[in-house]
């Protein structure tokens, strides 16, 4: 790079980390995540907003690849968080009702997704019709977990058991919805066959190699006393390695990321778990805000005809409606009463930072086009954004969320799962800034 380019570099990350914090702080002064600020904050750097010439200015094409790959290292730090704290004791606890609104509020929008995609694909598909059509299903059944736990934490429902229950099918729809992508990236990805095939030694390696590895530096490091950042170059080293061997194998780094995540030892107490975690968010509070400033950056509605329109439209109200629907029958179901039912499907419906991570990563693979990226990121910002005013409104209309759970007849043997784990959401919770 020349002298110029660095210089271009520097300024336009300087830039984007400072929009991305103003309309993050922004967001959140109106009720929002963050993350839907940090979105906005793309947008008006996209052709949407400025002219071609003008967003090439803001953001040169030179300096777009690095700055993603700083993104993306922030990105594979969430992803490492988000399978560290994949807490099965969470998902036991609460097995009866969560898989009932999990089961829910991913088969309906799954359906219907799938449903919704299939005369899309002749307009949106730029390859398989088959993968496309897949994806939209993935991406319709997607609830975002960390957005999920800072909102229940600002309307005060983490110590109540509505937002317990939350949190756990979020959880387990989440978990569905990672290894429905990593299945339809796997089935359209662009590496040879054979690598595809090489997925289970990969994961074998993890649990049998890597995973004793991991377990044998953290007893020590609690044996000898010695502080957690002695372990970040080891881990970072590894997550490293475990996202270049995703993406070699033609599945997205994301997963190798989570799978390193998830191979950690659980069994890590006091200062060392705890200096771990702290030091990794660090990286994502700084690096991750990028991740959504240049997601939003992409997004172009300027060109939209009126079909276009009418499919986000349709894009939208399908995920909405699917989602909350689905979620509120699986409540029903699993005997819960409506006053409990209505929250959890406005809840559920949140899809966030998630949905945008896993629409980036479908373009990425050439699974859907620039037109229909834009509406799905437009999708995930509304539905988001939908989320807290229509929690205020139903507060509003019955006495509050927490007078409607705890007078519940139905929540009688849901009460004991209001405490404990939900407090461990702070980790989660990197994209809030």
């Amino acid at each position: 790079m020349t002298g110029s380019a660095v210089a271009d570099f520097f300024l336009t990350l300087a830039l984007a980390l400072g929009a991305a914090h103003l309309a993050g702080r922004l967001a959140r002064r109106a009720g929002q995540p963050a993350v839907v600020g940090e979105i906005c904050a793309g947008l008006l750097a996209s052709p949407m907003v400025l002219t071609a010439s003008g967003s090439e200015a803001v953001l040169p094409a030179d300096v777009k690849p690095l700055l993603g790959a700083l993104a993306n290292v922030g990105l594979a730090t969430f992803m490492f968080l988000m399978g560290y704290e994949l807490d099965g004791g969470l998902l036991r606890e609460r097995r009866g009702a969560a898989l009932g609104v999990a089961t829910g509020s991913v088969v309906l929008p799954l359906a219907a997704g799938t449903a919704l995609a299939v005369p899309l694909a002749d307009t949106y598909a730029p390859g398989s019709h088959t993968a496309f059509v897949l994806f939209v299903g993935v991406a319709m059944s997607v609830t975002a977990f960390p957005v999920l736990a800072r909102i229940l934490a600002d309307s005060g429902l983490s110590r109540h058991p509505v937002g317990s229950l939350a949190l756990g099918a979020a959880a387990l729809g989440d978990l569905v919805a990672w290894i429905g992508l990593a299945g339809v990236v796997a089935y359209a990805g662009t590496s040879g066959q054979w690598r595809t095939a090489a997925l289970p030694v990969y994961l074998l390696l993890m649990v049998v190699v890597v995973r004793p590895v991991l377990g044998a530096a953290v007893r020590r490091a609690q044996h000898r006393d010695r502080p957690a950042e002695r372990l970040l170059p080891l881990l970072v080293a590894g997550l490293m390695l475990s996202c270049a061997a995703t993406e070699w194998l033609g599945i997205h780094f994301i997963f190798g990321a989570f799978a390193f995540g998830a191979v950690m030892p659980r069994n890590t107490l006091g200062s060392v778990r705890t200096g771990i975690m702290r030091q990794m968010e660090q990286v994502g509070h700084v690096l991750l805000p990028l991740y959504f400033v240049v997601a939003g950056s992409k997004v172009d509605l300027s060109g939209f005809t009126g079909a276009a329109l009418l499919t986000l439209l349709a894009v939208i109200a399908v995920a909405v409606l699917s989602k909350a629907g689905g979620a509120y029958a699986g409540a029903r179901l699993s005997g819960l009463d409506h006053s409990a039912a209505v929250p959890l499907a406005v809840l559920m419906n949140t899809r966030g930072l998630t949905e945008i991570v896993i629409v980036a990563v479908a373009l990425d693979m050439h699974l859907i086009d620039q037109s229909f990226y834009s509406t799905m990121v437009v999708m995930a910002v509304v539905t988001t954004a939908m989320t807290g005013p229509l929690l205020k409104l139903r507060a509003t209309s019955s006495g509050g969320p927490q007078h409607s759970v705890l007078h519940s007849h139905a929540y009688g043997e849901q009460r004991g799962v209001g405490h404990g784990e939900q407090g461990r959401g702070d980790p989660r919770a990197v994209d809030e800034g």
